[in-house]
């Protein structure tokens, strides 16, 4: 029972640790009047929590795998309770900077459940699984809308303190109903560390998040400001407005998940880079409100269904190191939302406007799109090279020609034939003689006209032994629809060679 509850107590734990991640981005618009700041100071300050959040992932995610769920989630949100209160009571940029560095710790709960929750659950649905636990990003949409309202009226240092109740029961529930018995894994860190950071699936992945949550994080932390003096809106109007981009972002999230478990996750995300690309294009013509409202929209789908997809590609490379390799994944992730707000300031200090910086968006994105293109390819390139070799039956692909283009290991330990004796050669070397040529003129005519030939046939051994064995030929067709290459399957038939 207790493990059924793991779900929904961790995505309520992420919920409430991005609810006070945010809580600086969505009270700036009150902040700034009491605590004076210049536009690149205002930058610094929304954007710093992401720093810590984004470092502390991968650390969190070692500990989670070593301590469980139950007490990271607890030291957690004891130790928030610290920098909330420190923040309340801010009177300088200074101030805000130190509080809100240590704010980190609530993004960095995010390592926590990504590492637990597939431990519940077979690896089919680590995709759908994650994603339900990242709609615990909802909570920076919570505090996006519900913070400026409270503000308006009860002040923003009073609202900033309402966080620490919240804080103080979560520390409490989690250690109360946490699993205490959740597998641990105990593999030291360096070691972890040292089996995948040559991998360069571990780096592009990474990359796909930096993409894809660097997006989120950075809309989130950009556009409460942003909407306020660009646009000129009431600042509880640009919470409203930013809350619904997360809300479409967190929504978005477990289909990019179950689109990964369901149909592929590089499909899933080819779709989302595109959609980023069209998106950057639009943001840097400075468009109006709605033409704004537009491409923000299309950033938050196309950012959650990307965060979801590709939480299905950690287990399905890194089953055995999965604890380390979310906390780097999403570290990169979460450095990914803290460096465009300080670009985006800068490139408008420098050009008064945002165009450049969202053009950079939209490059970024064509890059991912290419290199995603680049993984689908080699994963089915992969997994054809796979099948081939382990599978128990002899394999021989040719051209159209009839040279052999390649064999398997199966092919050589039933011809005696290595792989460097056949290629480039003609697959007559196999011949018995046994067979006239009208039998392989029928052979080629099945062929030509089905597609497909298969059938018992005499061969020879590299020592001259003949056998008797069960073949299968079949055409391989190319996109054009024309022959490409022939594939032969066969196995011995050895009962009937003896008989």
């Amino acid at each position: 029972m207790v493990r059924k509850w793991q779900l929904p107590l961790q995505t309520l734990s992420l919920t409430v640790g991005f609810m006070v991640w945010v809580i600086l981005s969505s009270l700036m618009p009150f902040i700034k009047e009491t605590v004076p700041m210049s536009a690149s100071e205002v930058a610094l300050v929304t954007a710093i929590p992401v720093l810590l959040g984004s470092v502390l992932r991968i650390p969190v995610g070692y500990w989670s795998n070593r301590f469980g769920a139950r007490i990271l989630f607890s030291i957690s949100f004891l130790l928030l309770l610290a920098p909330v209160f420190y923040i309340s009571k801010a009177t300088t940029y200074t101030d805000l900077l130190i509080g809100g560095l240590f704010l980190g710790i609530g993004g960095a709960v995010f390592s926590v459940g990504v590492t637990s929750l597939p431990k519940y659950y077979p690896k089919e649905k680590h995709g759908s699984i994650n994603g339900i636990y990242g709609m615990g990003n909802i909570g920076t949409a919570i505090t996006t809308f519900a913070a400026p309202v409270l503000a308006k009226s009860f002040g923003w240092a009073n609202t900033v303190q309402m966080f620490m109740l919240l804080l103080a029961g979560f520390a409490v529930l989690t250690f109360l109903m946490g699993d205490k018995n959740e597998p641990k894994v105990v593999t030291p860190l360096g070691q972890q560390i040292k089996s995948v950071y040559k991998n360069e699936k571990l780096w592009l992945i990474s990359l796909f998040y930096f993409i894809t949550f660097g997006c989120f994080v950075a809309f989130t932390v950009y556009l409460p400001n942003f909407l306020v003096s660009h646009f000129q809106l009431d600042k509880v109007d640009a919470g409203m407005r930013t809350a619904g981009f997360i809300l479409l972002a967190t929504l978005a999230r477990p289909l990019g998940g179950w689109l990964g478990d369901r149909w592929n996750a590089f499909k899933a995300l080819m779709i989302v880079f595109a959609g980023l690309a069209l998106s950057g294009i639009v943001l840097s013509f400075s468009p109006s409100i709605l033409m704004y409202t537009v491409g923000c929209l299309l950033v938050a789908i196309c950012a959650g269904i990307g965060n979801g997809a590709v939480f299905k590609l950690v287990p399905m490379y890194f089953s055995r190191q999965a604890g380390i390799v979310n906390g780097i994944v999403s570290a990169m992730g979460g450095l990914g939302g803290f460096f465009p707000p300080l670009i985006l300031t800068m490139l408008f200090n420098l050009t008064g406007h945002y165009a450049i910086g969202f053009m950079a968006l939209s490059q970024f994105a064509l890059a991912s799109l290419v290199l995603v293109m680049w993984m689908f390819y080699q994963e089915k390139l992969q997994l054809a090279a796979t099948i081939m070799e382990k599978t128990g039956e002899a394999i021989l692909i040719t051209d159209t020609r009839g040279v052999i283009k390649s064999a398997n290991h199966a092919f050589s330990k039933v011809t005696g034939y290595e792989m460097n004796e056949v290629i480039g050669k003609s697959p007559n070397i196999l011949k018995s003689g046994r067979q006239d040529a009208d039998f392989y003129q029928k052979m080629w005519d099945s062929i030509k006209k089905n597609g497909y030939w298969q059938g018992e046939i005499w061969n020879r051994r590299k020592n001259g032994d003949q056998y008797l064995q069960w073949l299968t030929i079949s055409a391989i067709l190319d996109d054009a629809g024309d022959v490409e290459y022939y594939a032969g399957m066969f196995s011995e038939l050895v009962e009937q060679r003896h008989g």
